[in-house]
């Protein structure tokens, strides 16, 4: 999953989780902030890009070789040349999924996400708009979804069925 800040990417993928391993599929969820959280980051890769790549790759690994059938990644893919590198160090082709919200909802999102943080805060709305206008530039997606007005549950299933992960007994409607 891709998409702006507080658009709902690990939140997502923790119930894509959920429903992978209720119907018994082997699987690894991953949020891509917590491999990369370490400081002081370098001035050259603020957002800790080469670490998380770094990780990435035996932390995936590892999971194959443990029987992991799917992996669920929630993060930011902001370039072609992005999905290209996560696509060399994974070793497997990747579908990108972007969760899209809108900004009046998104920024109430980020006010209740940060209501004790008002310099976080800040940061996140100035960096929600720009990361929305880098994704709609980059076109790195392959599906999209308008999550708006849906439960996180309904994302997980709007999800699983972009993706084509769904079991074949289910329909495309939505509860």
């Amino acid at each position: 999953m891709t998409g702006t800040v507080g658009a709902g990417k690990t939140t997502t993928a923790e119930r894509v989780a959920d429903r992978l391993a209720a119907r018994g599929v082997a699987y690894a969820a991953i949020d891509l902030d917590a491999i990369r959280h370490f400081g002081p980051t370098p001035a050259d890769d603020p957002f800790g890009s080469e670490i998380e790549l770094r990780n990435l790759g035996p932390l995936v690994r590892n999971y194959l070789a443990n029987g992991a059938e799917r992996i669920v990644l929630a993060g930011v893919c902001e370039t072609a040349a992005d999905r290209l590198r996560y696509e060399g160090v994974l070793g497997i082709p990747l579908t990108v999924c972007r969760l899209r919200v809108p900004a009046a909802e998104l920024e109430s999102r980020l006010h209740q996400r940060h209501v004790e943080d008002a310099t976080g805060l800040s940061w996140h709305l100035s960096r929600a708009g720009e990361l929305d206008a880098i994704l709609d530039l980059s076109a790195v997606a392959d599906v999209e979804l308008t999550v708006s007005q849906l439960s996180r549950d309904e994302v997980a299933d709007a999800v699983l069925r972009a993706v084509g992960w769904s079991r074949p007994d289910e329909t495309d409607v939505m509860e």
